[in-house]
């Protein structure tokens, strides 16, 4: 008897350039998943809204989207980690790419993620101790216990839908070991 193929909910598959963090300016193709263990309610993901796929769907469709085995794909939504798995990671890893992972840090990441960006939320249980970069959406909040439990080489601090940016500056130059991302791709009108 054969095994059915696991199903993954994704909302949407794209390309476009990275608009965060270290990688800014970068080409990549977005895997954007349904579904989030948390309800912050600056989210752009539409949960309501996804196609059921396969990992071979997954993997044609970023191929379709982008030939070069040097263009990153970035692995977001809502938590990936909801759904990504090593059989999906496998996949995608037999196309050359690099795999990137955004996540809200909750649940743990498999090692074969090639970077792992972290993006906690307050009042969450963080089960993350060290990530590639470590990004935080700036509200005001007490950010510092963030860098002190989650290791990491990049840390980002984001300015809440570029809408309180001024306070995000005023309170990286305060705090060196911070650097500034702003979410360019919304900056500039991309997707």
């Amino acid at each position: 008897m054969e095994t059915p193929a696991h199903i993954y909910r994704v909302n949407e598959i794209f390309y476009s350039l990275q608009g965060e963090g270290l990688h800014v300016g970068t080409p990549a193709v977005f895997v954007r998943f349904s579904g989030c263990n948390l309800r912050c309610p600056f989210c752009d993901t539409d949960f309501a809204a996804f196609s059921e796929m396969t990992a071979e769907a997954i993997v044609a469709r970023v191929q379709e989207l982008s030939s070069s085995e040097h263009t990153l794909v970035v692995l977001t939504g809502g938590e990936p980690m909801l759904q990504v798995d090593e059989p999906l990671l496998a996949a995608l890893h037999s196309t050359g790419k690099t795999l990137c992972l955004e996540t809200n840090g909750t649940l743990p990441v498999p090692e074969s993620v090639d970077f792992v960006t972290c993006s906690p939320k307050e009042g969450s249980r963080v089960v993350l101790t060290s990530a590639d970069e470590l990004k935080v959406v700036f509200c005001g909040q007490d950010v510092e216990h963030w860098a002190q439990t989650i290791a990491s080489s990049h840390r980002y601090l984001q300015p809440l839908s570029c809408s309180n940016t001024e306070a995000t500056v005023a309170y990286i130059l305060q705090h060196p070991h911070w650097a500034l991302s702003l979410q360019t791709h919304k900056l500039i009108n991309i997707r």
